[in-house]
């Protein structure tokens, strides 16, 4: 991808793709502007004829080339084996490879025929030029809807991205219709789901979710796919330099090429030789380090996450004021990390992780932790971050809602769910929801993702409140969020401990009838599925979903029906 070019009239470059106008459409408009002069009319009807004319004979040329004569007509047969075993290879591999068109190459040979395949295949080139797309080009003039095409286009080749948009806008209810398979923020859902579901029962369900991943595209082909995704991802960031999820978006790429390739284990993070040369290529960029950091963490290699989150933030307070800002986000990464760990004890996790957050709410310049902060610095740590949310009130009431702010939201109720428990932590989390107006929480992922966490924590909890507590907190913020992943997970996990399944039951059947999407339907079905539910209920869920006119063409319900079928159901011949 360009950068965005110094000339206004460029623009955007090409960043997506339309339906073109048809040829009669582009005639008709050029005829009319040279509707006064008769003699330029009639030079462009020559040049589209001449053009068509050239373009046949292109194709013709070709078709011979590979063996096909078009001058035999309909009645025409190929009957050279050659051929037919070549186009055969042909059309087997557009079922793993990405197809290109086919063209000669400047100075082949007229005629294949009778040559082995090796070298008749020589003989053509496999790339997409300008003019076979020119026409499906168009210009994006927003910085928001370059990225937005970006993080669809890491979706669509499977990569894993964080979540970037809110689930009830228009785009992501699009993507999830339009995707072949589950992206990283449903299947993750469903994956731990359906690991919690089997824990439950004394004999777990049979069905697998593996198949949601392009089962047939082998280890071959998703290694190079990730190296063309990891390689485009990094050109993308010479035009959104410094962006934290194409950032993550890069080392979780390079983290599944290089497991993939190499299974035996390293003492650092998979993608650590990527993540130190970004660095090398920006010291100030403080979220990839951070980024860096949590992945470390993820793979427990928690001394090299510690190393990368210090110097971080010991580094700030030399950095201009508009990098300072992301240090709340730092700061409750490293304090998530830390209570995170497994291999260390429970107390020190926590210590750990109320003195990071104690540094970020009494505004202390940081300093490695050495013990358990006193109760001063505590008292000064609740006090600091009582001022420092009060001075959102007024960015929040007018609608400005960033990563930053939202971060320091959820370290703040995160170091009152340590030093005080968890409800004085959903009690700063309910306080900061009256500082948004209702019409504005629907539309923000921002808020989304501060409501997620808020049931996270509840979730944390289960144990100490009543199931009127819950089940009302996350069925009051699914009116708001119809269509999230994290939620419905949150509700069928609730359910299952405090419910009988009659009245989850009950409600995904009251979410199809009015609220359907497709990953209400997908949780529906995987909630009976797990449970060896009634075929008669989980065919019948199938049918309704796929009678709808609106996901009649989900590839992913059709699948999971198939699936269902082979898997669950030994009936291939209705899988067929």
């Amino acid at each position: 991808m360009k950068e965005e070019s110094s000339d206004k009239n460029d623009e955007g470059g090409w960043t997506g793709w339309s339906e073109p106008l048809s040829k009669c459409k582009e005639n008709s408009t050029s005829l009319e502007n040279v509707a006064h002069d008769d003699a330029i009319a009639e030079d462009f009807h020559e040049k589209v004829e001449n053009e068509d004319i050239e373009q046949e004979d292109d194709t013709e040329a070709l078709l011979k080339q590979l063996g096909i004569d078009v001058d035999d007509g309909a009645g025409g047969e190929v009957k050279d084996t050659l051929t037919w075993a070549r186009w055969s290879e042909e059309e087997s591999s557009r079922d793993s490879d990405q197809w290109m068109p086919v063209r000669a190459k400047s100075g082949a040979v007229a005629d294949t025929h009778g040559l082995p395949n090796e070298e008749a295949d020589v003989q053509f080139l496999r790339e997409i030029l300008y003019e076979d797309v020119c026409d499906y080009l168009f210009s994006l003039s927003s910085n928001e809807a370059r990225l937005s095409l970006v993080f669809q286009f890491i979706d669509f080749y499977g990569g894993k991205i964080s979540s970037w948009v809110c689930t009830n806008s228009s785009s992501w209810t699009e993507k999830i219709l339009s995707l072949e398979g589950i992206p990283d923020c449903i299947w993750q859902n469903m994956r731990r789901l359906l690991d919690d579901l089997n824990k439950l029962q004394s004999k777990p369900g049979e069905f697998s979710l593996e198949f949601l991943l392009d089962s047939a595209t082998g280890i071959p082909q998703r290694t190079e796919m990730m190296k063309f995704l990891r390689n485009a991802v990094l050109l993308c960031l010479t035009a959104f330099p410094c962006n934290y999820i194409l950032e993550e978006a890069a080392l979780l790429a390079e983290e599944l090429l290089v497991t993939r390739m190499n299974s035996s284990s390293c003492s650092g993070a998979p993608c650590q030789s990527l993540a130190k040369r970004l660095l090398k290529c920006d010291r100030q960029d403080l979220l990839l380090c951070g980024i860096y950091a949590r992945r470390e963490a993820f793979y427990g290699n928690m001394d090299n996450a510690r190393r990368a989150f210090d110097m971080a933030l010991l580094s700030l307070a030399g950095f201009p004021m508009d990098l300072q800002s992301n240090s709340s986000v730092l700061y409750l990464w490293y304090a998530e990390a830390e209570l995170g760990n497994n291999r260390g004890s429970k107390l020190d996790s926590s210590s750990r992780a109320m003195h990071i957050l104690s540094c970020l709410g009494s505004s202390m310049a940081y300093s490695p932790f050495k013990s358990h902060p006193s109760s001063f610095q505590l008292l000064k740590a609740r006090q600091g971050f009582k001022e420092k949310l009060n001075t959102l009130r007024s960015k929040w009431m007018r609608g400005s809602v960033d990563d930053q702010s939202v971060a320091l939201v959820c370290a703040a109720a995160l170091f009152e769910e340590l030093a005080a428990g968890w409800s004085a932590g959903i009690e700063i989390i309910d306080h900061v929801f009256t500082m948004v107006l209702p019409e504005r929480r629907s539309q923000s992922h921002h808020l989304e993702y501060l409501f997620n966490y808020y049931v996270g924590m509840l979730q944390r909890h289960h144990e100490q409140f009543t199931l009127s507590k819950a089940w009302e907190s996350v069925t009051h913020v699914l009116q708001i969020y119809p269509s999230s992943p994290e939620l419905f997970k949150a509700l069928v996990e609730i359910s299952c401990l405090y419910t009988t399944p009659n009245k989850l039951r009950w409600m995904f059947d009251n979410y199809c009838l009015k609220r359907p999407s497709v990953v209400v339907w997908l949780f529906a079905l995987i909630f009976e599925i797990s449970r060896n539910g009634s075929p008669h209920r989980i065919h019948g869920l199938f049918e309704r979903a796929l009678a709808n006119d609106k996901f009649h063409s989900s590839v992913v319900l059709w699948r999971l029906y198939v699936a269902y079928e082979i898997n669950v159901v030994h009936n291939p011949s209705a899988a067929r």
